[in-house]
């Protein structure tokens, strides 16, 4: 009864997970890389044709986005998900292939000009189609027996449209434990998709950490900042262009642009186009449509019962085409452009920044999570310059972070997931964040729910049966990571400090009730150290 952690261990992309236990060789998740890699991933230890299946939290490609690699490579086993993931890993293991041959292809072409080796990619679109036949739909809430000794149950993680935790039974020689894997854990309040759910027992658990360090601060109103942006932006005769990711959220900005019309918020320019360039976000809004009974929320499905589509208003137009694509920086309306992919790495959205950046009467709105060393990361930290398609270009247009949109709990909301177990696990291992966020947020676990917790590193073991550490490892880091692995270790110790101010606030509530003169002597300390360092 073995977990080995292959990748997502203090990076938060490429969630992989493998498992020994009943007889059986299993893997939770398999994801692919996205942005800078600055650790080495352990190769999963087995050949992946001795892999007999693999559960899947969501459809998202860090942790979904290798599979067609894992058949490749000879993994022909079922992969459990729930129905609405299955469906959406239908056209994104599709378009990752696609991006995969195209990416290759120009590599190629430059390579043949210079002489150097042919680039072969990570996997094809036959290895895609093939994979996808694989899966294997679930619903929510039903205990699925997988083999003698493993059973696993879904359960609604709220982060994106059929996301999930999983709960894994695992029975060996007379010994059960049970383990569950948070998968990411949702944000609250989300439009269109219900909240995450808690989970009340366990032995072990496997954490995500991504916003552990971080607070989203209060709900703004997002609809009404919206309006304020298009309001402002369309005075110019600017264009407001979102880098969105196809799935999820481009559903959601799209839920909120239907309230403005509907509600005539900007009545100055009621005609307003939206455009979604993407066709996977189009495919994608499709099966959102599909799926409204098992993962819409009240709210959403109050409109559908009304008869209104919660993401289709007047002048939604659907971009499929490159040459549909091309014409959007042709028209000289005022609009909105929802293009992929959402850190600006890739896809469409690099073509509409390249048209927009240099403007100063346009907008670009980041509304999702954006990793270090992409470029919406380096845009939203005040780059003046970018290099897009070998020509550079200077960020003149207006900058903005809608501040709270996100798929992802916050440390705050990681919490309230976390204390949500009636008795404490054994071990909770926390993983899927950046290098420092993972041992800080481990700290915060064990200094305020007081559980026992590890923040592992690819490659390490442990034996489940008996609650040891059996391999640990320490991260590789990729050579062309150092000196930005240098600099985030420095601001590690900033964020040791904020994670001490969590310990402190955690103190004062653990002391509610207690004697008058312990509190103000506490009171008094605290005062004392904020007069000594506020400057």
């Amino acid at each position: 009864m073995k977990l080995t952690f292959i990748g997502a261990t203090h990076e938060v992309t490429g969630s992989c997970y493998f498992l020994e236990a009943a007889g059986k060789r299993f893997l939770v998740d398999c994801g692919m890389e996205q942005g800078p890699d600055q650790y080495e991933n352990q190769d999963v230890p087995v050949p992946m044709s001795d892999v007999d299946f693999a559960l899947l939290t969501h459809a998202h490609i860090d942790h979904s986005g290798n599979f067609p690699l894992a058949y490749a490579r000879g993994f022909r086993g079922p992969i459990y998900a729930t129905a609405a993931t299955c469906d959406l890993c239908d056209i994104m293991l599709r378009d990752s292939a696609h991006i995969q041959t195209f990416e290759a292809e120009w590599r190629n072409r430059k390579a043949r000009r210079n002489g150097q080796p042919e680039f072969v990619p990570a996997y094809t679109m036959e290895d895609a189609l093939n994979v996808i036949q694989q899966f294997v739909p679930c619903d929510y809430h039903k205990i699925i027996q997988l083999a003698d000794g493993i059973k696993v149950r879904f359960v609604d993680a709220g982060h994106l449209l059929g996301s999930s935790s999983i709960e894994i039974w695992i029975t060996e020689d007379g010994v059960e434990k049970k383990i569950v894997f948070s998968g990411d854990i949702g944000n609250t309040d989300q439009p269109l998709i219900k909240d995450p759910e808690y989970l009340e027992s366990a032995d072990y658990v496997v954490m995500e950490s991504t916003y552990g360090d971080r607070s989203h601060g209060e709900r703004p109103d997002y609809v009404q900042e919206l309006v304020d942006i298009l309001r402002r932006t369309f005075k110019r005769h600017g264009n407001v262009v979102v880098p969105s990711f196809a799935v999820g959220r481009t559903q959601e900005m799209l839920y909120f642009l239907r309230k403005i019309k509907a509600d005539n918020l900007l009545p100055e320019f009621p005609d307003f186009d939206v455009y979604v360039d993407s066709p996977l976000a189009v495919q994608a809004t499709n099966i959102f449509k599909e799926h409204y009974v098992d993962c819409y929320d009240e709210e959403a499905m109050e409109l559908l019962n009304q008869g209104i589509n919660p993401i289709a208003f007047p002048g939604l137009k659907l971009s499929i085409t490159s040459d549909e694509s091309r014409a959007i920086n042709f028209d000289e309306h005022y609009k909105v452009i929802l293009s992929a992919s959402g850190m600006c790495d890739a896809g469409r959205i690099k073509h509409h920044l390249k048209h927009n950046l240099w403007r100063e009467n346009s907008t670009i709105v980041f509304v999702g999570y954006q990793a270090v060393g992409t470029l919406g990361r380096a845009l939203l930290e005040g780059a003046k310059d970018v290099r897009l398609f070998g020509e550079e270009i200077h960020v003149s247009a207006e900058i903005v972070r809608l501040s709270g949109i996100s798929g992802h709990a916050d440390n705050e909301g990681l919490m309230r997931w976390a204390s949500a177990f009636k008795e404490k696990p054994q071990r909770v291992f926390v993983t899927h964040g950046e290098d420092t966020v993972c041992t800080l947020f481990a700290e915060r676990l064990k200094n305020e729910l007081g559980y026992d917790t590890y923040a592992p590193f690819s490659g390490t073991v442990f034996d489940l049966a008996n609650n040891v550490l059996e391999k640990e490892t320490e991260g590789i880091i990729i050579e062309h990571a150092k000196e930005k692995a240098k600099a985030r270790k420095a601001s590690g110790v900033y964020a040791r400090l904020v994670a001490a101010g969590h310990r402190l606030l955690a103190v004062i509530r653990h002391n509610e009730g207690g004697a008058n003169k312990d509190l103000a002597r506490l009171a008094d300390q605290i005062n004392s150290l904020c007069d000594k360092w506020d400057r």
